[in-house]
């Protein structure tokens, strides 16, 4: 029989021991048999230690003092062993079969370096409908990319060779650290898609990242970074810079707002040192 891809699975997690049981269940629950599963707990000082000690040998764990979402992941791709790499956020949960379909994509797609899946998305514990900026694409997405993050942790698997080309988590980004990586992935390679929900997506409590307020803060710190990487053809140079631009108006004006003047003038004055290439 021709052997399955072994899979590392990464559950980054800090403080979620109200989530973290049932995000780990669905991973051990998988139809799929040939996977590591890794979660890297980020110095939790909650109940989390007591949960995972209770998986015994069934799971990997590494404890690290607290640095960061970017940091966990970062330590859970340089421990793991399979040739393959899926994320999990610990108040997320996989469906049925997620492993098996995406492990099946890839042997079909053998020049595909990521791929991801439709999701269901839950607020509060009602399920929601994503709105149309949100919806999710195949093939070259660096363009559809560029407004808002639109490849989720909790989708995504990738080949792990992709991070020795792209460079791995931004440990400086306390958050938008994977609309970080994601430009820098989809500006090189197609991403797939497999369109049926594989994830449950599930969001609207206090210490979600994602719902912070002043994320474009540092969405714009990541177009800069990857603007001045010189790796942008000139489309995508010229689309990041028209998004960057707006992106900074957009945050200045919240800054002046709130009396933040000072900062309101720096990012007045990122928007206005880029220029769009015109050859």
């Amino acid at each position: 029989m021709e052997q399955k891809p072994f899979i590392s699975v990464i559950i980054p997690t800090y403080n979620r021991s109200g989530f973290l049981r049932e995000a780990i269940d669905s991973v051990l629950a998988q139809d799929y048999d040939s996977f590591e599963l890794i979660v890297v707990d980020d110095g939790s000082t909650d109940s989390t230690k007591e949960i995972l000690d209770s998986y015994m040998d069934d799971i990997i764990v590494l404890h690290q003092e607290n640095k960061g979402v970017s940091a966990a992941r970062n330590r859970g791709i340089k421990d793991s062993s399979g040739e393959l790499i899926a994320f999990l956020d610990s108040d997320d949960l996989w469906l049925p079969g997620k492993l098996s379909i995406q492990a099946d994509f890839f042997e079909s797609n053998p020049d595909i370096m990521i791929c991801q899946t439709e999701e269901i998305w839950i607020r509060k514990g009602i399920r929601v409908n994503p709105k149309k900026k949100h919806k999710k694409h195949s093939g070259m997405i660096f363009m559809e990319s560029l407004a808002l993050c639109l490849i989720s942790p909790s989708a995504v698997m990738v080949r792990k060779d992709l991070f020795n080309k792209v460079g791995m988590f931004d440990e400086t980004l306390p958050a938008c650290e994977d609309y970080d990586l994601w430009l820098r992935v989809s500006c090189r390679y197609p991403a797939g898609l497999i369109e049926t929900p594989l994830i449950m997506k599930k969001g609207g409590h206090e210490d979600q990242l994602s719902a912070a307020p002043g994320l474009d803060k540092f969405r714009i710190q990541s177009l800069k970074n990857i603007i001045d990487s010189d790796i942008l053809n000139k489309d995508y140079y010229t689309a990041a810079v028209k998004t960057l631009k707006g992106k900074c108006t957009i945050y200045a004006s919240g800054c002046k707002k709130r009396g933040r003047t000072d900062e309101a003038e720096y990012y007045l004055d990122l928007g206005e040192k880029y220029q769009i290439k015109t050859r």
